[in-house]
């Protein structure tokens, strides 16, 4: 709820202040549609997506099976999601993960085809992106853009990832696939279980908004992406908690870089850009603010949800993959448009209910 907001609530809560008019009861029953709309309503649009596809692609569409391909199918993305998503509600937008994600997965392959634990290897991965998200944090709270820092190590990190493959890639690592191409909780000949990224991206989302909206760093995390100067002022080290959210962006990414080696059981060098690409498309859908200070993992992982249904479902019916990068595109600029409208009531129906209230006490 935005200090607005709150005002609001505050200024209808009971009290010794005259009951307002009829007016001002519909007033913030109109705002809490408006509301509802705005934060959950990428619910609502992946139920009508489900709803769509699962008549227009009848019988195939609506199972056990495609829902678990779905979910496997938006596992990456999620992960990358995420990463993007906490850093942007940090008040910083990381542009490096592709790179960050190679050089995890470089590094664990490389360990892994040298004969080093597994353990070794993931614990080496995840440390690289830890790192990355340090030195991004670090140099950038000298005054440097976020951006342009981001993209100067992801130049950085693509070079080095095909240092440590040699220009090749490290392939058969078939020791990942307890968290790539397993499935678990399998019944028989009935039910194939479920792809291990699914839970993976389960814990990572579970602890995410634990940690986001329990605990008291998660909550600065957040604050000092709305203002960070008031964060400052309120005696809070506004620089550290954005170097946090910087390193948090880089753990994700190296995760989700070594989930992607695990699927394909192959460590790859290139920094693919569709990768920066489907996790900001899928954070822009959640409604995560680009200026920070508000967003919802849940809603990101929605959004990740919501691409991965439209994909299955144009593949189901034939239709070749490039509308479905149409599809996602006009969605998208649908959803901003849409966000920017209800931002707009919200903000001008809070405006009238206090200049009323005010009146009224007057």
């Amino acid at each position: 709820m935005t200090n607005t907001e709150a005002a609001v609530a505050g200024a209808n809560s009971p009290g010794p202040a005259p009951a307002p008019a009829p007016s001002g009861q519909d007033m913030p029953r109109a705002i809490s549609v408006l509301v509802f709309l705005r934060d959950r309503g990428i619910f609502v649009l992946w139920g009508l997506l489900i709803a769509v596809f699962a008549f227009w692609c009848s019988p195939y569409f609506f199972k056990v099976d495609n829902a678990l391909l779905i979910a496997n199918a938006a596992a990456l993305t999620a992960l990358f999601a995420a990463g993007v998503g906490i850093g942007i509600m940090t008040g910083v937008l990381d542009l490096s993960l592709p790179g960050t994600a190679a050089v995890a997965s470089c590094v664990c392959g490389w360990l892994l085809t040298h004969g080093h634990a597994t353990w070794l290897g993931l614990a080496a991965g995840l440390a690289a992106g830890v790192v990355v998200g340090l030195v991004n944090g670090l140099i950038t709270i000298r005054g440097f853009n976020p951006i342009i820092v981001t993209i100067g190590t992801l130049s950085v990190l693509s070079g080095l990832a095909a240092v440590i493959a040699g220009g090749y890639t490290f392939p058969g690592l078939n020791q990942l696939e307890f968290m790539g191409t397993h499935r678990y909780l399998a019944v028989g000949d009935s039910f194939s279980g479920i792809p291990a990224p699914v839970f993976i991206v389960a814990a990572v989302f579970v602890v995410g908004t634990v940690f986001l909206t329990r605990t008291r760093d998660g909550i600065r995390l957040m604050a000092v992406g709305g203002n960070a100067e008031a964060v400052r002022r309120a005696g809070i080290h506004a620089d550290r908690y954005k170097v946090l959210g910087f390193v948090l962006s880089g753990l994700l990414a190296s995760l989700g870089g070594l989930v992607s080696t695990a699927v394909v059981t192959e460590a790859n060098p290139n920094a693919s850009p569709q990768i920066i690409f489907n996790a900001l498309t899928a954070v822009a859908l959640a409604g995560v603010a680009l200026t920070g200070g508000r967003g919802s993992l849940p809603r990101v992982l929605v959004g990740a949800l919501i691409l991965a249904t439209i994909s299955n479902g144009l593949t189901i019916r034939g239709i070749q993959p490039y509308w479905a990068t149409v599809c996602t595109g006009a969605l998208l600029l649908g959803s901003l448009l849409l966000e920017r409208v209800l931002q707009t009531a919200v903000s001008e129906r809070l405006m009238a209910a206090n200049l009323s209230v005010h009146e009224k006490k007057v």
